[in-house]
């Protein structure tokens, strides 16, 4: 057991690395429990970022939450690598269990992110890892001229696919409406992109293979024709969930899993508990959007210390 803190964050992505930079700033010595396999969250999986103010030309999703992590330890922020197991956070001292051991504190920003949302179709958990992926970046390599597949039609999906025509023979983007929720910018570069294929009106109903993906298996979602798609490699993007199972016994959360708070604020239900990020914001979900809501969430924990000790 640890000394009990001021603040610890739980979850590295651009929400919690920011709630760190202003916490540690404040002089109050957060500490970060980043996570083990999914450190950084999901910048991590992404290629080039082209729309985070600061960086004209761009920048790599692992390099981007690099440089906000170092930010972070430069004025104070302690970081452990592992994953938050348990929370108690109904007490005045809030207690944070890891495989690494307990940790205590006066308030807790959480910054759990999201989890890829699956197809849920037979032959997606069989072949997970043997063609099936939910990371381009990750994975794409795999697959070097070879007929890809990516599900999803929003601003991920588009960037995946881009990302992907440059691996695979074909990049076969499966929508199941008849036109793209991305961004015009990136819609234009999908028509423009003789590398892929766009397969309108179409859902994934299953995926089959021998030893790993050979074929997907499509219905029109209009007349309910079924066609069989020859694809090596086929990538998941069709959203995320909100990672808040680990409190949603104590936190109050809305009828998706996403964290409630007293807006404008980032308060949640429990007092000295505060959440920011994709665990919360359903709606724009974007790297600038969640760094904001980190910085709500560490001015709402700095004045919540502030008020508690004025009355000490």
């Amino acid at each position: 057991m640890s000394e009990v803190r001021d603040v610890i964050v739980v979850g590295s992505g651009p929400a919690g690395w920011t709630a760190a930079i202003y916490t540690a700033r404040a002089g109050l010595e957060p500490l970060v429990i980043a996570g083990a396999l999914e450190a950084g969250g999901a910048l991590m999986n992404t290629t080039e970022v082209e729309n985070f103010p600061g960086w004209p030309d761009g920048i790599l999703g692992p390099d981007l939450m690099e440089k906000l992590q170092s930010q972070a330890e430069k004025f104070g922020a302690k970081a452990v690598f592992t994953d938050a197991t348990a929370l108690d956070l109904t007490g005045s001292v809030k207690r944070v269990t890891t495989d690494d051991g307990v940790f205590e504190a006066r308030t807790v920003i959480l910054a759990l992110g999201s989890a890829y949302r699956k197809l849920n179709v037979p032959g997606e958990e069989e072949f997970s890892g043997k063609g099936v992926s939910y990371c381009a970046t990750c994975d794409g390599f795999f697959f070097r001229n070879q007929e890809i597949a990516v599900v999803g039609g929003g601003d991920s999906a588009a960037t995946e696919a881009l990302f992907l025509s440059r691996f695979g023979s074909t990049v076969h983007l499966i929508h199941r409406r008849d036109q793209l929720r991305a961004s015009k910018v990136l819609a234009d570069r999908i028509a423009a992109d003789p590398k892929i294929k766009v397969h309108w009106n179409s859902k994934v109903i299953e995926l089959k293979g021998s030893e790993a993906l050979e074929t997907a298996v499509l219905e029109d979602t209009v007349t309910g024709e079924k066609s069989q798609l020859p694809v090596a490699g086929l990538f998941v993007s069709i959203g995320h969930l909100p990672r808040s199972g680990v409190v949603k016994d104590q936190i109050t959360c809305d009828h998706g899993g996403y964290i409630l708070t007293e807006e404008p604020s980032t308060r949640t239900n429990l007092p000295g508990i505060f959440a920011c990020g994709d665990v919360v914001d359903h709606t724009y979900r974007q790297a600038i959007t969640a760094a904001g809501s980190g910085c709500k969430a560490a001015l709402d924990a700095q004045n919540f210390l502030e008020e508690q000790r004025s009355h000490e």
